[in-house]
Formats: C-alpha cells, sequence, structure tokens
C-alpha cells in the first residue's frame, strides 16, 4: 500500500482532469446551481410583488425541464412517429431532429436579465431616439384584463424597434415572450434574445415535424399563462401598409383551447413613427422584390457613425413621435361562443380589423400623404388639409397626435427637411422627386384609415 508507483506524466494529468471533472459535476457545479437559483427565487417573488400579472411557473421552469416535457408530449412523439415512417427513417433518428427542434424553440428566461438590463435598455433606447408620451397610452386597460386569462399582444410590424418599444410599456405589467424569426437566430444574439423570454420560429420550415413541435410549445405556454407578442404579418412592412396576417400561431392557440383551463385574451397593438430607422432598407426591398435583404455593412457602419457624430455634436434633435395604441381586447371563449365551427382566418380577420384601427396617426404620415403627388404646397394650405384630416378621422375615432394642425406640419416639415427629402420654394414645400417611394411608405402607414372613412 506505501509502494511508489510510476506514471507518465501525460497519464497524471488525465486522471487529474478526470478528477476535476468529477469535482466540478458532482459538488461544485450542483452547489452554484442551487445557489442561483435560490437567489433567482427571490428575485422572482419580489418582481411578483410589483408586477400587474406575475411571472408563471412555466416560464420560470428550467429549460433542459421544458425541453424534456415537450419532446416527450404524447402529440410530438406521434409526429416523430409519422415522420420516421413518412420518410423512412428509424424513429430514433425523428426522435432526435425533434430534440433539435425543442432546443431551437425553448427559451432560458432570465428574470433578472429581462427587469435588471433588458427593459432600462429598452426605456433609454426608446427615450433617446424618439419622443414617447406614455400618458396617452391608456395603460390601464391592461389591469382590468382578467387576471387568471393568459394574454397575447397581437401587434403590426413596422420597425425591429416594435420590439424595444413594447417590452418597455408592458414591463409594469409583466414580462412579454416573442415570437423571433430566423433575423435573431445569430451568436450571441440568439442566447440573449433566449434569456429575455423570446422564443424563435423558421418562417421557412414547413416540415409536419417542425410545425406539431412549435405548435405543442406554443399551446404549452399559452395553457401555463405565459404573456405573449406576437406579429401576425409574420414579416416587417416593406411598403408601409399592414400586410395579410399569417395562420400559423394563431391557429396553433385556436388548436389548443380544449385542453386549456384559462381563457385567452388578443389585445391589438398599433405602432407607428414619424421615422423608421431601417426605412432605407425596408423601402429597397419592396422597389427589388428582395425581401431577404442584407444590409452593406459599410452602409450600416457609415449611417451608425453619422448618428454618433450628431450626437456628439449635440446636433440630433430625435426621430420625431413613436406613439403606440392599445386597441380593443377580444376574449377567444366568447369569440368561439358565438361560432363555435369559427376558422383561424375568421379570428385573424378580426384581430387585424383591430390592430388596424388601433394604428396611431403621426405627424410625418399626415404631411406625407400631401406631398406624395409631387404638387408644391404652402404651409397654410398644408395646415388646412391637415385639419380636415384631422377632423374626418376624430369623426371615426382613430388615435390622433394631441397637437393643432400647425405644430404637426411645422414638426413634420422640420423632420422631413433634416432628412433633405423636401425643397422650399415660392411655390411653397414639395418632395425631392427621387423620393417618391418613401413618401409613399409613410403615407401608407395610415392609408386605410382615410379608405376605410371613405
Amino acid at each position: 500500500m506505501t509502494r511508489t508507483v510510476t506514471l507518465p506524466f501525460w497519464l497524471l494529468l488525465l486522471i487529474l482532469l478526470f478528477a476535476g471533472v468529477t469535482f466540478l459535476s458532482h459538488f461544485l457545479f450542483p452547489s452554484v446551481r442551487w445557489f442561483v437559483r435560490q437567489r433567482t427565487e427571490r428575485v422572482v417573488a419580489r418582481l411578483n410583488r410589483r408586477l400587474k400579472r406575475p411571472i408563471e411557473p412555466f416560464k420560470l421552469a428550467r429549460r433542459f425541464d421544458m425541453i424534456q416535457r415537450l419532446i416527450y408530449d404524447p402529440l410530438v412523439l406521434r409526429a416523430v412517429a409519422e415522420d420516421a415512417r413518412g420518410n423512412g427513417i428509424p424513429e430514433s433518428v425523428a426522435f432526435e431532429r425533434a430534440r433539435d427542434f425543442a432546443r431551437e424553440i425553448v427559451p432560458a428566461f432570465s428574470a433578472t436579465l429581462y427587469f435588471g438590463f433588458g427593459t432600462r435598455l429598452a426605456r433609454w433606447l426608446s427615450r433617446s431616439l424618439y419622443r414617447i408620451r406614455l400618458s396617452e397610452i391608456d395603460m390601464a386597460a391592461l389591469d382590468r384584463l382578467p387576471p387568471e386569462a393568459a394574454v397575447v399582444f397581437v401587434m403590426n410590424h413596422r420597425s425591429n424597434m416594435d420590439y424595444v418599444l413594447v417590452t418597455w410599456l408592458v414591463s409594469p405589467s409583466g414580462a412579454l415572450s416573442y415570437a423571433v424569426g430566423e433575423w435573431a437566430r445569430v451568436w450571441p444574439l440568439s442566447g440573449m434574445i433566449r434569456m429575455m423570454g423570446a422564443y424563435f420560429i423558421r418562417r421557412r420550415d414547413r416540415g409536419a415535424l417542425y410545425r406539431r413541435v412549435l405548435a405543442r410549445y406554443v399551446q404549452l405556454a399559452t395553457a401555463g399563462g405565459v404573456t405573449q407578442a406576437i406579429f401576425p404579418e409574420g414579416r416587417l412592412s416593406v411598403d408601409g401598409r399592414m400586410g395579410e396576417p399569417r395562420l400559423g400561431l394563431l391557429s396553433y392557440i385556436m388548436d389548443g383551447t380544449a385542453e386549456r383551463d384559462r381563457d385567452v385574451v388578443f389585445v391589438p397593438v398599433g405602432i407607428n413613427y414619424d421615422r423608421v430607422i431601417e426605412d432605407r432598407f425596408l423601402i429597397r426591398a419592396h422597389v427589388t422584390g428582395v425581401r431577404r435583404f442584407r444590409p452593406p455593412l459599410a452602409e450600416v457602419l457609415g449611417g451608425l457613425g453619422t448618428h454618433l457624430w450628431q450626437r456628439l455634436t449635440f446636433r440630433f434633435r430625435g426621430f420625431g413621435t413613436a406613439k403606440v395604441a392599445l386597441g380593443h381586447p377580444l376574449s377567444l371563449t366568447e369569440f368561439l361562443a358565438r361560432s363555435p365551427n369559427v376558422s383561424p382566418e375568421a379570428l385573424a380577420a378580426d384581430l387585424m380589423a383591430r390592430v388596424a384601427e388601433a394604428v396611431p396617426v403621426v405627424p410625418v404620415a399626415l404631411v406625407a400623404r400631401h406631398l406624395l403627388d409631387g404638387q408644391a404646397r404652402s404651409a397654410d394650405a398644408l395646415e388646412a388639409l391637415v385639419r380636415a384630416d384631422l377632423v374626418a378621422l376624430a369623426a371615426r375615432g382613430a388615435v390622433l397626435p394631441k397637437r393643432g394642425a400647425s405644430r404637426i406640419v411645422a414638426d413634420a416639415l422640420g423632420l422631413l427637411e433634416e432628412r433633405g427629402v423636401i425643397t422650399r420654394g415660392p411655390e411653397g414645400v414639395a418632395r425631392h422627386a427621387a423620393e417618391r417611394d418613401l413618401f409613399a411608405y409613410y403615407a401608407g402607414s395610415v392609408a386605410h384609415l382615410f379608405e376605410s372613412a371613405a
């Protein structure tokens, strides 16, 4: 027992390595996980005391446990068997595919990151870029929703700032879980987005197995009371107008109605901006027809450099108004009670109509529609046209600016002139000839309000 044993140095290193890994996995890691878990539970308990809609246990479940629950769901296992038979592959291979899909979809929510960093960053970024009037948003309407219901915010998609803006505005009520597209599946952005509670969606994947895994996650999250935010259009608007809804997520929520004990309340949200940060890229995608555009790195860095220089020289005056408005909520239980055999198309049409009604009117959109034809108009003429628009829109209950016509015109022309897209002459103000698509983009954001009024 006391004899000396001679070992090669490489073998000694290997033994020490295995011993270290064993110590970490059996002693240190569990202790660290327990410590972090205890701190997280205390943070969540404090948050739930001040949130209007406390964070549900489903959202706080460990990611590994949620993945296991998802892939062993009976409907997912049935889809695995069907996928194996349909593709002539072993069920073990199809099961691994389902596991990969689940790992890709399931978030890893961190309450500390969401409320300690995410919402603060969202508030700072929103206020540093736009003028936002919280008093004009009826956030008290959220407090009047049934506390036991699962809330789903249904929004139009104008900009990637939509995520930032709504995350901040809703943060006093609860944590949002977004359905995020493929654009965010890049490292390290993907990890942070998962920790913010978002789940990823493959827009181009139409496989039955993937759809079943995604559907079951959405149904389990909804049954668990997770507050979600979805963009039925599925993509950013490239012409300024609201697009046709995609039925995937809405149909998944409807299909899970029978197994839920709670109601689902859809809250329509309308969003509009005086200036969309990525408007040039979106308009280019519309003109060229290439939806999967990739902005040139030099162009992005150039725009960022110009913005930083304006801030350093105190010449940045903001991008104008960013406005959010809540529409009339829709209870899924009441909707189905009116017509039990209603289709997802009917639900989508109802929700999109409510979202369209809630889209706010902002100054640049009002002025852009009267400069779209290329004719020069004086400031007085624009004020008269805008004043008539306000009267017509007020009659149908549109969400209007609190400013008068003269202030609206002055603010809009100031923003457009700063961008160098209008000219002033003896006959008045006119758009640059090359900027028709830009003016059509902003006029399109409120075009539906005037079309329905007519």
